[in-house]
This record gives structure tokens, sequence and C-alpha cells, in this order.
């Protein structure tokens, strides 16, 4: 719909003799569709964190690649980290950050339910 109105007037002004119109609406469209394209690439991006008996599984997707983790449950430490505060999932040499899709005033709530998750088994 917004490339068509763009293209509709700049035809109007094309046939009005502002040749040079047509090139930029014709540019304008190209940065819309990368926009496109660039927002479709991330429009599934999140994460998941699946407790199945001794394990945590953490599955985190980013422009269509997934990164899986497994945790033994009774090694996991939690901890937060970084200048955004996420929460660090950690067991010996192996760590994890979760939370960025999440709004910042619920990521102590995510760390406190893992916790009592943790806890609980």
């Amino acid at each position: 719909m917004l490339g068509t109105a763009s293209l509709l007037v700049a035809g109007f002004f094309w046939m009005q003799g502002a040749v040079l119109v047509m090139p930029f609406a014709v540019l304008e469209l190209l940065a819309l569709a990368a926009a496109f394209v660039v927002h479709a690439r991330h429009a599934t991006d999140g994460e998941s964190v699946v407790l199945e008996g001794g394990r945590l599984v953490i599955e985190s997707e980013s422009a269509g690649v997934v990164r899986r983790c497994e945790f033994d449950r009774d090694r996991v430490r939690l901890n937060t980290s970084g200048r955004q505060v996420l929460v660090e999932v950690r067991a010996g040499a192996q760590a994890v950050q979760i939370g960025r899709h999440l709004r910042s005033d619920l990521r102590p709530v995510l760390l406190s339910e893992m916790r009592r998750a943790l806890r609980e088994g």
C-alpha cells in the first residue's frame, strides 16, 4: 500500500515533467524492502527455558539461528550479568545469558522463578 502510493505520486510528478522524482521513489521502495527483510529475519527471535527432569534446556533463536544449551540441573548457577542485567545460567565452563527479549523490569522475576523451579525439583 505504501509503495503503491509512493509510485502513484512519483508517476504523477514524472508525467508533469519532474523526471528525477521516479528514481528517488524507487530508491525509497528499495530501502523500505530492505527494512522489511531485516525485520522479518528477527521477527521470530526468542528464548525458551524448559526444565526436563534433571536437565535445564535453553534454546535461543536469533536471525534464524537456533542455539541449544543443556545443563545438569544440580550444577546450574544463576547470576545477573552485563550492563543489560541479563540472567546468566552457568554450569562449569558452559554459560549462556538469557532475558534479552524480556523487559528489564521482568528479568528479576525470571531469575527468582528459575531459582524456585530449580530448588523445588
